[in-house]
């Protein structure tokens, strides 16, 4: 029974063997001196995923090797002149080409030249990082450190330290040569296996390539800076005028505001996924260099304290600037929040007195009605009398003995009376109606 055949066991977590072989990926090659390293790093969105993959594949069946399966992050295979390493990662992809040594002076030739020149112009993305290693067997006498930075770093001044414990010496000068490639030299001095060697290169390659994907941030961090101050002055001038601001100015205030939050808050969405990945970044960096377990050479800088000196800065500024952007989002948020309580409290204000007005008026509206109402009692009351009258005078016509001003007299309290009563029901009829239908119309809001 395989592994992966477990029936006899609960059923596996979907993620198990995923899971399990995540710490088995992009495991170091096995190095031996002499050889020599090119090492191209792309920034590649992940829309060309696909298009990476088919270039890998494509580069292994030309040398006859099998290519890599669908899906993989990583990728290691020999082609005979050269071996080459792919590793895909969340925002960039990079390829390292090992060859060995021909013989020429370091950096004279380089293992990129051993592959075909037509499939690394065609890699996709863009070279963030490039740099051409050289694996050399040290000697038991001190180098000339001095005499390597001319001879092969243009007098650059070197930054290097003993590293793995002293079994090697690391040496670069952190610059891009005429070339447009990076140069380190490690020089083995002892190395206790082909792996040590390995994983040494690939911190090295990797402090490298972390560095400048955590600087990827600076560049967005100094363009912010003179929109946080324009933002911050607009930001004061609003509050200031709040202040003393009159119910008038308020919603001119508040939509001013309202723009000012949007066009942060745009900011803030657009960069916060950046100046989260430089900090990431740089915690790999200072993780990496003290996996290098330095020793330091007298009269060089050591890559730790290069890192303090010239990348820690520049990170500074970014959280500098990432803490600026978040506060001030803040700070506009609350005023926002401010001003549009007090838009709220006039509005309800506002809306007080007008209900105020609106009882008023009900009331001088049912005064109104009231007296409307006893005229038209009064009126209709002298029509109905007068119809009496008429009738009166038709009998005392028709021979009935009666008197039409007598019988128009006796009528006169009983028309009142039942035109008040009438006038009466049919207003409660209406405002009854009235009522239903405002009660209708307030359960629909």
């Amino acid at each position: 029974m395989t592994a992966r055949e477990t029936s006899a066991y609960p059923r596996n977590h979907p993620f198990r063997f995923e899971l399990s072989e995540e710490v088995h990926t992009r495991p170091p090659e096995a190095l031996s001196a002499p050889l020599r390293v090119s090492f191209l790093a792309l920034a590649a969105p992940a829309s060309l995923r696909e298009q990476e993959l088919l270039h890998v594949s494509a580069l292994a069946e030309r040398f006859g090797a099998p290519p890599p399966r669908s899906g993989v992050s990583h990728y290691s295979v020999d082609l005979g002149t050269f071996r080459l390493k792919w590793e895909r990662h969340s925002e960039f992809t990079d390829y390292t080409f090992i060859a060995p040594d021909d013989g020429t002076d370091w950096f004279a030739t380089s293992a990129a030249q051993t592959v075909p020149a037509e499939w690394l112009k065609a890699i996709p993305g863009e070279i963030l990082v490039a740099a051409n290693v050289v694996l050399a067997p040290g000697t038991d006498a001190a180098p000339d450190y001095e005499g390597l930075a001319r001879r092969f770093f243009a007098g650059n001044t070197l930054i290097g330290a003993k590293v793995a414990n002293g079994g090697a010496i690391a040496l670069t000068d952190v610059r891009i040569h005429d070339d447009g490639f990076g140069r380190i030299v490690i020089l083995d001095q002892g190395m206790t296996t082909p792996r040590q060697a390995g994983r040494t290169l690939q911190r090295l390659l990797e402090i490298e390539t972390y560095r400048l994907m955590a600087l990827l941030a600076l560049p967005v961090a100094r363009r912010l800076a003179p929109a946080l101050s324009a933002w911050e002055h607009e930001l004061a001038d609003i509050t200031a005028k709040l202040a003393e601001a009159a119910s008038d100015d308020e919603l001119a205030l508040l939509d001013r505001l309202t723009k000012l939050e949007a066009e942060i808050d745009s900011r803030e969405a657009d960069d916060h996924f950046r100046f989260s990945a430089a900090e990431a970044y740089y915690d790999l960096v200072q993780q990496r260099i003290e996996d290098l377990r330095e020793g330091r050479i007298e009269g060089l800088q050591t890559f730790s304290e290069f890192t303090r000196r010239r990348l820690t800065p520049a990170m500074k500024t970014c959280t500098s600037v990432a803490g600026r952007l978040r506060s001030l989002s803040e700070r506009v948020s609350r005023a926002t929040q401010l001003l549009s309580t007090r838009v709220d409290i006039a509005r309800q204000t506002q809306n007080q007195a007008v209900l105020a007005s609106m009882d008023r008026r009900a009331a001088l509206q049912l005064r109104l009605g009231e007296t409307v109402e006893g005229l038209s009692v009064a009126a209709v009351t002298y029509y109905i009398v007068a119809l009496v009258g008429h009738a009166a005078e038709a009998l005392e016509a028709a021979g009935v003995e009666l008197k039409p001003s007598l019988a128009m007299g006796i009528s006169i309290p009983f028309v009142i009376l039942f035109t008040a009563l009438g006038i009466r029901r049919i207003r409660r009829h209406v405002t009854k109606e009235n009522k239903t239908i405002s009660e209708g119309g307030a359960s629909e809001t």
